[in-house]
């Protein structure tokens, strides 16, 4: 059986953080959200597909900063054109750089639905911008939504805080459910303006669903027959799943996107892309600012990302090492007879236990975690993973190893 890590100056600093930050951090990244006393809290380092916690144990990291790291940690060619643009330009200033447009340029062409692009700093700006964008070009009022959209008051899951009146006219159907999706455009006919669903199903804490056959083109067509947008939330499959985002790889463009994450290898960026005629409400009829939207160091950073990622082939290769390691952990769940189901292949791997009402699954689940943990590979129990480019052939067989391992394990113990 594995040790129990030394996590000392984690939980040191853990206390520490809980007399200075609301829960120590926010909320995804407290302890709840792994298996306490068993995951470190705060980390030191990273480079390459690995970090280091503060107590000096590393890591192979499969969480990736939930999504971002697409090649890897401390990228010398990323951080030297940003650091090049601190030292001979600047990147705070009353009016834009030309890199805006530059990026733009690369995006756009990159796209299939991007004829006009804006760039914001996190997921949740760019669904909520995009949100607006519906509203202004449309005239309507309802979103219907599938997926996680990030923490504002018109989809946040926890409501404390909110008011009703900022959500009410927020629907939500389940991926791969058209006929919800038709029966809610049907209850609420001529006043849907926006129609926002992740490409590939990844609600929290349940398996990463592929799109059935006709689902995505159904979305659009629904969108369209009830003059409504429909809108993409490629933050975690965009520049990940290809260069062109889910949309490209499945075929099916839709009128408006949003990205984020992987567009930066770490840095903050997102950015909302749409048909020309859709996003020219911001020109005059719709109303978007912030003092650092404008910065362009995240901007340099994505650019130097998607070059890279388009010059090396380096989705291809993702692609291909997540198949191979999909492919051992998919032998090695079979083999353990255990209630174990693995979704997410090649992109965004996860291992999840099957429900049922006596709630076993939820001592599996922790028992597999901390197995797993203890082996220093660094999964989270109720998010899905990441393959990056810098995580090696060699360190996948080694994680799918160690999952067997892990499995292994807590089989032996029921």
């Amino acid at each position: 059986m594995a040790e129990h890590l030394k996590l000392d100056n984690s939980e040191r600093l853990y206390k520490e953080a809980q007399e200075l930050i609301p829960g120590g951090m926010m909320g995804i990244r407290r302890p709840y959200n792994f298996v306490p006393g068993e995951y470190p809290i705060f980390f030191d380092s990273a480079k390459g597909g690995k970090v280091t916690d503060a107590d000096g144990n590393e890591y192979l990291d499969m969480l990736c900063a939930y999504g971002p790291i697409i090649i890897g940690h401390r990228e010398r060619e990323i951080d030297a054109a940003v650091i090049k643009q601190i030292k001979e330009k600047g990147f705070c200033m009353s009016i834009v750089q030309e890199i805006q447009n530059t990026l733009a340029k690369k995006v756009t062409a990159l796209v299939p639905s991007a004829e006009k692009v804006v760039f914001c700093k996190t997921g949740s700006d760019a669904t909520t911008l995009a949100g607006r964008i519906a509203r202004s070009f449309t005239g309507k009022a309802k979103i219907i939504r599938c997926g996680y959209h990030g923490w504002h008051d018109w989809c946040v899951e926890q409501k404390g805080g909110v008011l009703p009146k900022l959500y009410e006219d927020t629907l939500e159907f389940h991926y791969n459910d058209l006929q919800g999706l038709e029966d809610l455009l049907k209850a609420h006919a001529g006043d849907v303006a926006l129609i926002i669903m992740t490409p590939i199903g990844h609600p929290n804490a349940h398996e990463v669903e592929m799109p059935r056959p006709g689902f995505l083109e159904g979305a659009k067509k629904l969108a369209e027959q009830h003059g409504a947008v429909l809108c993409f939330d490629e933050i975690r499959t965009g520049f990940r799943v290809s260069l062109g985002g889910a949309q490209k790889f499945f075929g099916v463009t839709p009128h408006m996107s949003v990205f984020g994450k992987a567009m930066a290898n770490g840095y903050e960026i997102s950015m909302v892309a749409g048909r020309r005629d859709i996003m020219d409400v911001l020109v005059s009829k719709a109303f978007v600012s912030s003092t650092y939207f404008n910065n362009t160091l995240a901007m340099v950073g994505s650019l130097a990302t998607i070059n890279m990622l388009e010059r090396d082939g380096i989705l291809d290769v993702i692609s291909k090492r997540g198949h191979a390691f999909c492919k051992k952990v998919r032998k090695y769940v079979k083999a353990s007879g255990l209630p174990v189901t693995f979704t997410g292949e090649p992109w965004m791997p996860y291992i999840t236990f099957d429900k049922e009402d006596t709630g076993r699954y939820k001592k599996l689940r922790t028992a597999f975690y901390t197995q797993l943990i203890r082996r220093r590979v660094f999964l989270q129990p109720y998010h899905h993973g990441y393959v990056c480019y810098r995580h090696s052939s060699k360190d996948l067989g080694h994680a799918a190893d160690m999952i067997a391992e892990s499995l292994e394990e807590i089989r032996k113990g029921t």
